[in-house]
């Protein structure tokens, strides 16, 4: 499963085909910086590891271009307890 990322919209996306569109929200915040906001997976994706694979995604994404992450949205600080190799990259830590 492969996300796309629009920086027009401020969306991490996978196109589930029938199932609809997951996608992980996020703003700037600053120079740098990221907000990773919300998640939204539909119902009929729920625990496919879609949620995963967009916060991994916006991981891949920060590391790339050299930003920070702000973990705001609840999923993606759970996804963070999982990963901790990826806690490099919270604002104000690591």
């Amino acid at each position: 499963m492969t996300a796309t990322h629009d920086e027009t919209t401020h969306r991490f996306e996978i196109d589930l085909g029938a199932d609809g569109v997951a996608y992980l929200a996020y703003e700037p915040a600053g120079d740098g910086v990221i907000d990773l906001q919300h998640t939204i997976v539909p119902d009929a994706a729920q625990h496919r590891g879609v949620g995963s694979a967009l916060a991994a995604a916006a991981f891949e994404h920060a590391r790339a271009a050299g930003l920070r992450v702000v973990p705001t949205c609840p999923f993606v600080a759970d996804w963070l307890g999982e990963h901790p190799e990826a806690s490099n990259l919270v604002a104000g830590e690591g």
